[in-house]
């Protein structure tokens, strides 16, 4: 057990028998930030081949049944090497996979449920995308069948920052879907960005402290990267942003501080993500995330 903060691993171990580990796939829907439903052009700083795993190429990817079925089995197979005696969650991760109808989603759903290793399933989506229909499946799952973890994401509490980003939703769009969402018995997770355009580090702390104040089981933070072939990084290269990644000193500081913050029932995922080297721009750290935590343990036991 993790003695500095609430560990993912341990929220897992209480809701799942047995070590579990996500299995990404693709349901091919696009995100509504990208196809005009809400708007274009998607996030600043979003590339999607940046979070794409290694098994989940995005030419493998036309929504259907059967494919969410082999992703799957291609996921297993890639971590069984490694993780012999592993169960694993059916994690819908890329794009926004709920921006569709229950129709078209309820077969891919039904496939991942039913695959034989899969105990699990892990819907990410936006906080303005998912339907009461969608949610009214996912609760019947989750009461009948397997557990079901919904994560939003936020980003920031902050409404201006959502803006810039170009998010297309705001705070309060957070708080309603994830108040439904727990109201109807399902696990729920929130994503926020770290070192955003414009932000302070008490804007960042701030945002923590209204994550406090919500139904929250689980949170993933990650320092913001810029990465090739965004609009973050042309509009940096074209001067219209100034911006300052964190060296990770200064970055460690940080999360030390929001772990003082965080109410102590909400289990931390991660601090850090990791581009691949070929897109990513900066910050470069070269570490590992497990490197990381290593010295983000560091820092928290010299304090003792």
């Amino acid at each position: 057990m993790n003695p500095f903060y609430k560990d993912y691993s341990d929220f897992l171990a209480e809701i799942f028998p047995c070590k579990v580990q996500k299995i990404s796939v693709d349901a091919g829907i696009p995100c509504p930030n990208r196809d005009g439903t809400i708007g274009t052009g998607g996030c600043i700083y979003c590339n999607n081949r940046a979070f794409t795993p290694s098994y989940l190429s995005e030419s493998a990817a036309p929504a259907g049944a059967e494919n969410i079925s082999r992703q799957l089995s291609d996921g297993i197979r890639f971590f069984a090497r490694k993780y012999p005696q592993m169960s694993y969650l059916a994690y819908f991760q890329a794009n926004t996979s709920t921006n569709t109808s229950i129709q078209q989603l309820r077969p891919m759903f039904e496939a991942a449920i039913s695959h034989p290793e899969v105990i699990g399933l892990v819907v990410a989506t936006r906080p303005d995308c998912l339907s009461a229909e969608i949610l009214n499946y996912l609760a019947e799952v989750n009461k009948h069948r397997m557990p079901v973890i919904v994560e939003f994401g936020a980003e920031s509490s902050h409404d201006s920052t959502l803006r810039l980003i170009n998010r297309g939703h705001s705070w309060d769009d957070l708080c309603r879907s994830l108040i439904s969402t727990h109201k109807a018995g399902l696990k729920t997770g929130v994503h926020l960005i770290n070192g955003l355009p414009g932000e302070s580090e008490d804007d960042m702390l701030v945002t923590v402290d209204r994550l406090n104040t919500l139904p929250v089981d689980c949170v993933k933070f990650h320092q913001l990267q810029v990465v090739r072939n965004t609009t973050l990084a042309r509009l940096i290269e074209s001067n219209q942003i100034s911006l300052s990644t964190y060296a990770i000193d200064d970055y460690i500081s940080l999360c030390v501080k929001i772990i003082d913050r965080l109410r102590k029932d909400i289990a931390i995922d991660r601090f850090v993500s990791s581009s691949p080297a070929e897109l990513l721009i900066a910050p470069r750290w070269n570490v590992k995330n497990y490197q990381f935590t290593a010295l983000l343990h560091r820092a928290l036991q010299d304090r003792l």
